[in-house]
C-alpha cells in the first residue's frame, strides 16, 4: 500500500522557484535494508531497483503498482542502467563484476578485472553513446559482508574506470578518488560528473569527444548533509544528486538552489515516464516517486 506524505521544495536561489511538482511524495514500496540503483525501462514502464544487503533486486509495475522480485540472489547488485538496447546493466558488489542482462535473460559479463586483477566491488555505471560502459569501483561490497563478500582488495584503491562490451577493453580513467560513487555524463557528453562519497563532494570532467580521455576534475559542489551518493541531470542541465537530506539540486553553474526533502537518507535517483518527468528515488528502506516540473535529459542517440 501506498503512503504520502507533504512534498516540501526548499527554494535556496531563485532559480528553483517553479521546479517543484506534486504536492505529495509517495512512498511505493518499504521494508527494504539499503535501495539503490533505479533503472526505467520505457518500453515496458516499469522500474527494477537493488535491496543490495537482501541481495534481489526488485520490480515496480509503473501501470499496476505492483513490486515483486525480479532477480534473487542478484550477486548483491547496486547501481543499474538501461542501454540503448533496451538491456539491464548491472554493478554486481557480490561478484565484483559489471555485467549485461541480455534479452533472453542470460547474463555476460562486460568487466570484472582491471590489468588482471579484481574489481573491488563496481558501484554505479552510465553508458555513452558509443556503447562503452562508465563505472565507478569503490570497496563497500568488500569492506564486510553487509553489502557483499569481505575480502581482500587485489588492486589496493577505488578508480573510474571505461569498459568497451565490443572489445572487452577495461581501461583506468581517473584515480584520484577515495570512494568513487555516482557518475552522470553532461548531455552532450562532453563532461562527466563523478561523486566522491567519502570527501562528500562531486567533481566535474572534460571528456574528449576522440578517446574518452579525461581532464580538469574540480570540485563542482560540496554536500552540506551527510554525503553525496547519485545523481543524474535534468534537460536543462541542473544536476540532481542524493544526500542525506533528500535530493540536492545545482544549477550548471554549480550553485546549490534548492532541495527536495524526503523522510529518509537518500541513495539514487532517475527521471522515468512516459514523458521522463516522474522521479523516482531509493532511499535507505523504500521507493518514494513524485511528479515534477522539470524532465530527465535525453541522452544522444
Amino acid at each position: 500500500m501506498t503512503e504520502q506524505t507533504p512534498a516540501r521544495f526548499e527554494v535556496l536561489d531563485g532559480r528553483f522557484k517553479g521546479i517543484g511538482g506534486d504536492r505529495v511524495l509517495t512512498r511505493l514500496h518499504t521494508g527494504c535494508r539499503w535501495t539503490e540503483g533505479p533503472a526505467y525501462f520505457p518500453a515496458g514502464r516499469y522500474l527494477v531497483f537493488s535491496d543490495i544487503p537482501n541481495e534481489r533486486i526488485l520490480r515496480y509495475d509503473e501501470t499496476t503498482g505492483a513490486v515483486g522480485v525480479f532477480r534473487e540472489p542478484s550477486g548483491h547488485a547496486n547501481g543499474h542502467t538501461v542501454d540503448r538496447n533496451g538491456r539491464l546493466v548491472s554493478c554486481e558488489h557480490g561478484n565484483r563484476r559489471v555485467t549485461r542482462t541480455e534479452h533472453d535473460g542470460s547474463i555476460t559479463v562486460i568487466a570484472d578485472r582491471w590489468d588482471g586483477k579484481r574489481l573491488n566491488s563496481p558501484n554505479d555505471l552510465v553508458e555513452r553513446a558509443d556503447g562503452t560502459i562508465w563505472f565507478t569501483d569503490p570497496s563497500y561490497g568488500i569492506d564486510s559482508d553487509y553489502e557483499g563478500h569481505k575480502s581482500a582488495g587485489e588492486i589496493g584503491a577505488c578508480h573510474v574506470y571505461r569498459a568497451d562490451p565490443a572489445t572487452g577493453e577495461v581501461r583506468l580513467v581517473a584515480h584520484d578518488f577515495d570512494r568513487p560513487n555516482g557518475l552522470a555524463f553532461s548531455r552532450d557528453e562532453t563532461r562527466l560528473y563523478i561523486v566522491d562519497t567519502a570527501r562528500k563532494h562531486i567533481r566535474l570532467f572534460d571528456v574528449d569527444p576522440a578517446n574518452g580521455t579525461l581532464t580538469g576534475g574540480d570540485v563542482f559542489g560540496t554536500c552540506d548533509a551527510g554525503s553525496f551518493d547519485g545523481l543524474r541531470l535534468d534537460s536543462d542541465g541542473r544536476v540532481w544528486v542524493a544526500a542525506s537530506d533528500g535530493l540536492h539540486c545545482f544549477d550548471p553553474d554549480g550553485t546549490l538552489i534548492g532541495k527536495l526533502h524526503v523522510p529518509e537518507c537518500v541513495s539514487n535517483l532517475t527521471f522515468g515516464g512516459p514523458k521522463r518527468n516522474q522521479l523516482y528515488l531509493t532511499a535507505t528502506t523504500s521507493l518514494y516517486t513524485i511528479r515534477v516540473n522539470v524532465n530527465g535529459a535525453r541522452r544522444p542517440a
